[in-house]
């Protein structure tokens, strides 16, 4: 691994400007709630108090492509994070700061250098077990040195020269950056968070990039493409955002004349009072996949049902949807469904009538939400905007046991084949879909 920084050879120091002086507050202005702000030891320093929401210490210069750096101290009870492409909004007298949080996070949860969607979408890069060297990259008593690269579309961090998160997003381009002391309950006034060495290079930035680190997941927001990174870990798109080629109607040649539409970079399943296959009917792709990483954003209405279903055999008989294994999609508030079934087994990405999700993290109705799907070497997993819901082993006398009591007792050998295809639900409800990719093992 190779660090290049404003002490390399060739650099020049003049490229860095220092974000705060180590004096005073000049620079910067107050945001959100009022917790104590101060200089102390030349250090940035935040104190937590009770009683106030969170509270940002934020530049009155807005940035847009940068290499930021930063040493970083946290209390282990306190959490934290520094803004950055940041805005604010007065809403009823009340400020709130919003936009992306490069998070410090001392817990045992350990995701600090994830990067949270502040007062918006929620977590966009989750630091997840997937990467075992980033949730161990940062120092809970000590000092840690954070670099953050946000230069176009693609949002990078390290922490310690770990890299941490890889995010692709055009939510935001510009803004400012602030640092945050998070809201605390009455137990936890306080405590510090201290940052000092908050440096800055917003030109000649090719000089500074972190290079030759390992390769870690990416996660890219932006709709129907695959960067150059997913094309050389080996995702396809399985919808170009314009066509429906690679797609046909469930037990048919074509794709539907009527029932879905493709506009704006999306696929959509046209309501038809929320019949089952009565619209333009399910569809899937021509071609079938077995060891696999499914990727797929939705956008459910209210009340809407709908499915992404793998493993989708056409050879059973039905009236109804195609038969296969189904990442359940559902308004779990407004529609009957989820209140059927076994112990919640029929809501929000869990296995359609055999495994409940757990611990979701949902965007909300209106809202787009990322799916995922990883089925390698008969184990599987359900994945809902950046985390893990539930597992299982296809085939397994688990499995088999749970199919026994459920809906598919009547189709031999159900969610067990090689390989299937992959289908979109028409269940009569307005349901969107797009950036749907997948790798294969």
């Amino acid at each position: 691994m190779i660090l290049l920084s404003a002490a390399s050879a060739g650099c020049k120091k003049t490229d860095w400007k220092e974000l705060f002086n180590g004096k005073n507050l000049d620079g910067f202005t107050q945001l959100g709630g009022k917790a104590l702000f101060s200089v102390q030891n030349s250090e940035l320093t935040g104190t937590s108090t009770p009683g106030t929401p969170n509270s940002f210490m934020c530049t009155n210069k807005e940035y847009s492509d940068f290499i930021l750096e930063f040493d970083v101290k946290v209390d282990t009870l306190l959490n934290s994070g520094v803004q950055i492409r940041s805005h604010s909004n007065d809403i009823n007298g009340s400020v709130i700061v919003y936009g992306y949080q490069i998070e410090i996070d001392p817990s045992a949860r350990a995701w600090s250098g994830g990067i949270y969607d502040e007062a918006r979408r929620g977590w966009l890069y989750p630091v997840t077990p997937d990467n075992p060297d980033a949730n161990k990259a940062f120092d809970r008593y000590g000092w840690n040195k954070y670099h953050v690269e946000a230069i176009g579309n693609r949002i990078r961090t390290w922490v310690n020269g770990t890299p941490v998160a890889d995010l692709l997003d055009e939510t935001d381009s510009s803004g400012f950056i602030g640092f945050q002391v998070h809201q605390v309950p009455e137990d936890l006034g306080g405590r510090q968070v201290r940052w000092k060495n908050i440096r800055i290079v917003t030109s000649n930035l090719g000089k500074y990039l972190i290079r030759d680190t390992p390769a870690i997941y990416q996660v890219n927001f932006i709709p129907n493409t695959l960067s150059e990174q997913e094309k050389k870990d080996g995702w396809k798109l399985l919808f170009d955002g314009t066509s429906s080629e690679g797609w046909r109607g469930a037990h048919r040649e074509t794709f539907p004349d009527s029932g879905w539409l493709i506009e704006n970079g999306y696929i959509e399943v046209l309501p038809s009072d929320g019949q089952e296959s009565r619209g333009g009917g399910d569809i899937v792709t021509v071609d079938q996949y077995g060891n696999f990483d499914l990727s797929f954003e939705f956008m459910i209405t209210e009340g809407a049902n709908s499915g992404v279903k793998y493993f989708v055999t056409e050879k059973y008989p039905t009236a109804g949807s195609a038969i296969g294994l189904e990442y359940q999609i559902l308004d779990d508030v407004r529609h009957p469904d989820a209140k059927m079934g076994r112990n919640g087994n029929r809501t929000l990405a869990s296995l359609y009538d055999l495994i409940p999700a757990e611990n979701k993290r949902f965007n909300g109705v209106g809202q787009w939400n990322q799916g995922r799907i990883i089925s390698n070497d008969r184990h599987v997993e359900h994945w809902l905007n950046g985390f893990k819901v539930l597992e299982y082993t296809r085939g397994s006398d688990d499995f088999r046991a749970l199919v026994k009591e459920s809906k598919y007792n009547i189709y031999p050998g159900f969610g067990e084949g090689d390989k299937g295809h992959i289908l979109l639900q028409d269940h009569g409800n307005e349901v969107l879909f797009r950036s749907i990719k997948i790798r294969e093992f």
